[in-house]
């Protein structure tokens, strides 16, 4: 202990992050152990390079940016729907796909307790999320006879509540070994000085590294070998919060296949020019995503000749990568950006700091920003009505209110 001690103390020291150590001796042996080996983990001068960048803003101008190609479902011909559905349905029942749900976050902005996953969307049978998320794969496996893995990813402040929630409920009567968890990654907590905060547990303060941190926490929980020796080629990756969300979807995994491209996306129209969405868009040449706090008025606002908009093809977070993707992506870090947030921590006193306005940064990334490691990508247009019902706010524009009735007019309950 005295040794990893003085080893910590010399990481510190050189990095200018003493304070961590400042309520070590207030600690049990076991934390203190911890808080050690957290220190001896911890790239400091990765934390000290995310820090330098909090200010930077992205720079579109010496970018290209043009809207990208995109297919749209409903206005398929026939024979051409049909001919895609089936080179996606060979895939499916020979067990290629597999689905991966994010769901690291907490239920906090919608007043409930525990992991997003679990709350009720206030449907008559009360569901909770993961059961209504579970009914579309067993929906699946009636149609094509086959379980597809679901793989989902948690964090640590959710993976225990999480794993008792399905075992309490019996995994919704979902095979128990086509079930995988998995936990996303963090990176430390900085106030406005570039200093790492000291949570309230006297450990590093530590958040989610955003959906963009999947491929490498793939990579780390060994999810890309497990793929890849259950011989499962593509992975559908959505998030916990969308209560109509086709994962297992025969012409999109066509497509994907039918243009030998390594991933696909699939897109709503925006509501309206300013809808706070990302949009799918060409970035010199490669497949990109400009965020709605990225885009231009005038970019929003363009139209074509049949009067749509030039960029309103929306990400939905809704993805299919091949495996080959998410292993090359997993070799190297995605693009990490700020968020200025408020945090509770420990002053080196030891007394609690909270703040009514935000205080320190978190460091997230996103998952489109691995689209521009891609030459290509599919985009498939689908209705949002029919595939799109997040559930992010309490009230409101989605919320629990909207993606009920959404889902009750869809499924015409």
């Amino acid at each position: 202990m005295e040794e990893k001690y003085a080893a910590a103390q010399k990481i510190l020291k050189k990095y200018g992050q003493e304070r961590l150590l400042s309520n070590y001796e207030k600690l049990s042996e076991e934390k203190k152990l911890k808080l050690l080996d957290e220190i001896l983990t911890t790239d400091f001068a990765q934390v000290e390079e995310l820090y330098k960048r909090v200010n930077t803003k992205v720079d579109f101008k010496n970018a290209h940016i043009e809207p990208i190609e995109y297919t749209d479902k409903y206005k398929l011909p026939k024979e051409e729907l049909e001919r895609l559905e089936k080179i996606g349905l060979e895939a499916i029942k020979a067990g290629k796909l597999a689905t991966v749900t994010m769901a690291g976050g907490q239920g906090t902005r919608l007043g409930h307790s525990g992991p997003k996953g679990t709350f009720d969307l206030g449907l008559d049978n009360h569901k909770p999320i993961f059961e209504i998320l579970c009914d579309t794969l067993k929906d699946a496996q009636k149609k094509y006879g086959v379980y597809c893995v679901w793989y989902i990813m948690t964090s640590n402040e959710n993976n225990e509540a999480t794993v008792n929630f399905f075992e309490e409920h019996n995994y919704f009567g979902y095979p128990k070994e086509k079930v995988v968890f998995f936990k996303q990654g963090e990176l430390p907590m900085i106030d406005t000085k570039g200093k790492v905060l000291v949570g309230e547990d006297g450990l590093i303060k530590k958040a989610a590294d955003g959906h963009g941190g999947i491929f490498l926490s793939m990579k780390k929980n060994g999810i890309i070998y497990d793929m890849k020796s259950r011989g499962i080629e593509w992975a559908f990756i959505g998030g916990v919060d969308n209560v109509l969300v086709n994962m297992v979807d025969p012409v999109f995994v066509g497509l994907a296949i039918d243009k030998k491209v390594l991933a696909a996306g699939k897109s709503v129209v925006k509501a309206n020019a300013h809808e706070k969405v990302g949009v799918f868009c060409r970035r010199n040449g490669k497949p990109s995503v400009v965020e709605y706090s990225e885009i231009s008025n005038e970019m929003a606002e363009a139209t074509n000749e049949k009067g749509e908009l030039v960029y309103g093809e929306s990400h939905i977070l809704c993805n299919l990568f091949s495996v080959k993707a998410i292993e090359e992506i997993s070799k190297n870090e995605l693009p990490y950006h700020s968020a200025f947030k408020k945090a509770k921590y420990l002053d080196e006193n030891g007394n609690v700091v909270t703040s009514d306005t935000p205080n320190a940064y978190k460091f997230e990334a996103f998952l489109f920003d691995a689209f521009e490691s891609l030459d290509d990508m599919a985009i498939l247009r689908v209705k949002r009505e029919e595939e799109f019902a997040p559930v992010k706010n309490a009230e409101g524009v989605d919320s629990p209110e909207t993606a009920r009735a959404l889902y009750k007019a869809y499924h015409k309950i």
